[in-house]
C-alpha cells in the first residue's frame, strides 16, 4: 500500500503539481509584466535607467548590512534559505531523476556534499527565520498565517529528504519517509503560485515594476489638484 502511494506521489501527483506550479507562476509572470507594460504607456516620463535598476535587483539578494545585528540574521539566514531552496529542488541527482521522469529533461547534479550543506543551510536558516517570525515583535506584528505555515513545511521537505538520503540517520523506515518528502514536495510546488513563494519568479521584475509603477500619467497632476480641491493653487 506505502509503496503504491509512494509511485502515486512521484507519479501522477508529481506532474500534477509540476503542472499547477508552471501555469500559475507563468499567470502571474503574464499579469506582471502586462501590468508594468501598461504603467510604462500610462508613464508621462519613459526614462529609466537598466543600470540602476540591475544593481538594486542584484542588491537586495545580499545580506543588509544596516545597524542592527537582528536585521543582518535575518537578511543573511533568508539568503541562505532561498539559495538552498531553489538549488537543491533542482541540483540534487534524485530530483533530477524524477524531473527526468516528469517532463523528459535532465542536466548535471550537485556534489552531494554541496546539497548536503545547502539542505542544512536550509534548515538552520528556516529554524531561525521561524524563530525570528515568533520572538521578534516587530516580524511578529507584520506576519501573517503562511509567514509561520510555510516554513513548516519547506523544514518538513528538507528534513525528510536528507532522513530518506542518509538511512544511518533516518529513526523512521525509508519508504515512510520518502512519501512523507515526496507529498511534503508535491504540496509545496501547488502553492507556490499562490503564496509567497511566487516571488522566486516574480523577484527579478520587482524593482523594474516600482520604477514604472511610480510615474505619474501626463494629466495626473490636475487630477490630484482636484481631488484635493486645490485648482487655484496651479
Amino acid at each position: 500500500m506505502e509503496s503504491e502511494w509512494l509511485s502515486f506521489a512521484q507519479g501522477p501527483l508529481f506532474r500534477l503539481s509540476l503542472l499547477v506550479m508552471i501555469l500559475g507562476l507563468g499567470r502571474l509572470l503574464v499579469l506582471s509584466l502586462a501590468g508594468m507594460l501598461q504603467a510604462y504607456r500610462r508613464a508621462g516620463n519613459k526614462a529609466f535607467d537598466p543600470l540602476r535598476i540591475a544593481r538594486a535587483t542584484a542588491g537586495g539578494l545580499l545580506p543588509s548590512f544596516r545597524p542592527g545585528a537582528v536585521r543582518w540574521f535575518l537578511s543573511t539566514g533568508s539568503l541562505i534559505f532561498h539559495l538552498g531552496l531553489i538549488l537543491v529542488p533542482l541540483f540534487l541527482h534524485g530530483h533530477i531523476r524524477l524531473w527526468e521522469k516528469g517532463i523528459g529533461l535532465a542536466w548535471r547534479s550537485l556534489p552531494g556534499v554541496w546539497a548536503d550543506a545547502l539542505s542544512f543551510g536550509v534548515i538552520g536558516a528556516g529554524l531561525g527565520l521561524l524563530g525570528g517570525r515568533i520572538f521578534y515583535l516587530p516580524s511578529r506584528s507584520i506576519s501573517r498565517q503562511q509567514d509561520f505555515l510555510l516554513p513548516l513545511l519547506i523544514l518538513a521537505v528538507f528534513i525528510s529528504g536528507l532522513l530518506a538520503a542518509h538511512p544511518p540517520w533516518n529513526p523512521f523506515s525509508y519508504s515512510s519517509t520518502l512519501l512523507v518528502h515526496v507529498l511534503a514536495g508535491d504540496l509545496l510546488l501547488m502553492l507556490m503560485p499562490c503564496s509567497k513563494l511566487s516571488h522566486a519568479v516574480l523577484w527579478p521584475f520587482r524593482h523594474l515594476a516600482t520604477e514604472l509603477a511610480w510615474r505619474f500619467p501626463p494629466d495626473a497632476g490636475p487630477k490630484i489638484l482636484a481631488t484635493l480641491g486645490k485648482e487655484d493653487k496651479v
